[in-house]
């Protein structure tokens, strides 16, 4: 079983070039996978049963993994039996029976408008480290970017002429994402005033280092973020991703096009983008209230 795991991440490495987060994703998924496989007494992916599979979902429901994962998981067991199929190591496929599951939907978290504002505040600008903080915020907020994609910016990335940031997605795919005025200020200023006191005499081409001169972290802006949002006095989980989710969810209820949102958060599918229009159901009441002839 593990060699042939071993082959199917190498091929969704290689040929279909999925990145190193959602490669591991797959297989932290399909290990699991393999370990209940083993523990029900199949000695290959080639005997496993409909009903094994079955016992499987079955499983992960009882351990209390959520809908979504469960689904995330016969999604990466599909995908697995579809390329064992296509090259001969099985006759036919075990889960083709299952039916497409719908996960509940998680609303993503958001925040408002002026949580934003008190959030983007909150970094205390009279040091180097603030400055760079306050500027790792802006860019967050202002370009929705993950928080792998931002923690590997260069400086060549950021355009604050023009203002744009170049930013590598999943699948190593590119995407140019504008930048407003307040974000390209921060960065300006941490460029000038700050970085080169973080640099620590060390050669570096990333954008956003930390106290050491060494590139900062994802688990380093996850603390930073966590920190400063306790500041703010937003009492809630805020993640970088809470910043990217306000970042689609603002655009959109300022009347953004959301096949222009989907083109800037980088996502290949634009039913991934349409979670965030259940934000603006107030916005389009107010809309439709102003407009409407009979409202």
């Amino acid at each position: 079983m593990d060699n042939l795991i071993e082959e199917y991440l190498r091929y969704l490495a290689v040929e279909r070039g999925l990145a190193e987060n959602t490669l591991a994703a797959y297989e932290r998924d399909l290990r699991r996978i393999v370990g209940h496989f083993k523990q029900t007494g199949a000695g290959s992916l080639q005997e496993v049963s409909r009903g094994q599979i079955a016992r499987l979902l079955l499983t992960l429901r009882e351990e209390g993994l959520s809908p979504r994962t469960v689904a995330r998981h016969t999604s990466s067991l599909r995908g697995l039996y579809r390329y064992l199929l296509t090259q001969g190591y099985v006759k036919e496929d075990p889960t083709a029976h299952l039916e497409s599951s719908s996960p509940w939907v998680r609303l993503p978290g958001v925040l408002s408008q002026e949580e934003v504002e008190r959030l983007l505040a909150t970094p205390p600008t009279s040091h180097p480290l603030g400055l760079r903080d306050k500027a790792m915020l802006e860019l967050l907020y202002a370009a929705g970017l993950r928080v792998t994609e931002m923690v590997t910016l260069r400086l060549s990335d950021v355009d604050l002429e023009v203002g744009f940031v170049r930013c590598q997605g999943k699948g190593g795919k590119d995407r140019v994402v504008p930048l407003g005025r307040n974000a390209q200020a921060a960065v300006r200023r941490y460029l000038e005033t700050s970085r080169s006191h973080l640099q620590r005499g060390r050669s570096s081409s990333t954008l956003f280092l930390n106290r050491s001169g060494y590139p900062l972290t994802r688990q380093g802006v996850w603390k930073l973020l966590r920190a400063y949002a306790t500041a703010a006095g937003i009492d809630r989980r805020v993640t970088p991703h809470t910043l990217r989710h306000s970042f689609a969810t603002h655009l959109l209820e300022r009347g953004a096009d959301l096949r222009a949102v989907q083109v800037m958060l980088g996502h290949a599918d634009i039913s991934t983008t349409q979670i965030y229009t259940h934000v603006s159901r107030a916005h389009l009441k107010t809309i439709y209230n102003r407009y409407h002839p009979r409202a």
